[in-house]
């Protein structure tokens, strides 16, 4: 099965981001959307274990989150990686939490590079992607869109008190995310 580790996000903050997708949207990039329901905070991507590596990994989240403490985040602004004039990834960045979910994305990969899966090489960037640019069509729309967005609508806080393996199924109309299990802090 495909699986990833992530921090699940509040129906506030998902509407939230839903209102950045639909501003950003006029712009008439081409643009896959992520679903509202699939936005997340990813910490890790498992790819492909097995069902016993998948118990593996259960127990490693819930050692990861035993020494985790609760935390609030909120939502900063947005841009685009690698970078605003070629975008490919469009994201929605942390301002509170950023710090605490780099933290955890740090000790849960060490965690598991503990039980066989490779260390991140790349340093943890906490962030939501809502969206992958397909094309260069409207490319200078949307990077006008971008940077002219107010964060001041990007309001909502939530406090993240566990983390969350999923599994990912890829379908003809996107993916589909199933909870597998949820490691809840020591508070």
């Amino acid at each position: 099965m495909r699986t990833f580790i992530a921090i699940e996000l509040s129906e506030e903050i998902k509407d939230s981001l839903a209102q950045v997708q639909s501003n950003l949207k006029y712009a008439g990039a081409d643009v896959k959307w992520v679903e509202k329901n699939n936005i997340h905070l990813t910490l890790k991507f498992l790819g492909e274990i097995d069902e016993k590596k998948c118990e593996m990994v259960k127990l490693a989240l819930d050692e990861t989150a035993k020494s985790a403490k609760p935390f609030e985040i909120s939502l900063k602004d947005i841009g685009a990686f690698p970078k605003i004039d070629y975008p490919r990834v469009i994201w929605v960045g942390l301002d509170k939490g950023a710090k605490e979910s780099i933290e955890l994305a740090v000790k849960t990969d060490e965690t598991l590079s503990k039980i066989g899966f490779d260390k991140e090489t790349r340093p943890f960037a906490a962030h939501l992607t809502i969206g992958r640019v397909r094309s260069a069509k409207n490319k200078e729309a949307l990077k006008e869109k971008i940077d002219s967005y107010d964060p001041k609508h990007l309001q909502p806080h939530q406090l993240i008190n566990s983390i969350t393996l999923f599994q990912s199924t890829l379908t003809p109309k996107g993916s589909v995310y199933t909870k597998l299990h949820e490691a809840r802090f020591a508070s």
